[in-house]
């Protein structure tokens, strides 16, 4: 099993929390040309009436002459790195266990499948836990280690 990872560079704004909030910031790229490989919007409950966008991926000068004209900016935080590559069952618990026992945080993760493949966007808090989750999966998606990894006896995580 192997796996392809990418570091994404997000975009994001505060929409309000309304019908055709999101809308008019996507017709707006879709008109520059952009081709968005990830959308993700959340409600503020902080925020009474607003929610936040995220979109990915922002390319060339004329996207993004049109994402800062509706609000969009570049965020730096959280590190975003999309994984994708063979699907098989149990496989976000292993991923997710096994980053645990590297000691590796993250602040959000998001995972999908389609046939048999998978795409996970996962948002940690630095570029170092972004490389160590990096380094994780390379370990996680060789033969040997998946191989280890299925005879070994489970493990106990460690919680902070």
């Amino acid at each position: 099993m192997s796996f392809r990872l990418d570091r994404v560079h997000v975009w994001s704004c505060e929409v309000p929390d309304e019908a055709g909030g999101v809308a008019s910031k996507l017709h707006a790229l879709a008109e520059a040309g952009a081709n968005l490989q990830y959308v993700g919007t959340r409600r503020q409950p902080d925020k009474g009436g607003s929610g936040v966008l995220y979109i990915a991926p922002v390319s060339g000068p004329e996207q993004q002459r049109a994402a800062k004209a509706v609000g969009l900016r570049e965020v730096f935080n959280p590190v975003i790195v999309r994984v994708e590559g063979d699907n098989k069952a149990g496989l976000a618990a292993r991923l997710t266990k096994e980053w645990a026992l590297a000691d590796v945080s993250f602040t959000g993760l998001t995972m999908t499948v389609l046939g048999d493949r998978f795409v996970a966007y996962a948002a940690f808090d630095t570029a170092a836990d972004a490389n160590r989750a990096a380094t994780v999966l390379a370990e996680v998606g060789t033969n040997k280690a998946a191989e280890d990894c299925e005879r070994s006896r489970p493990r106990e995580l460690v919680h902070a």
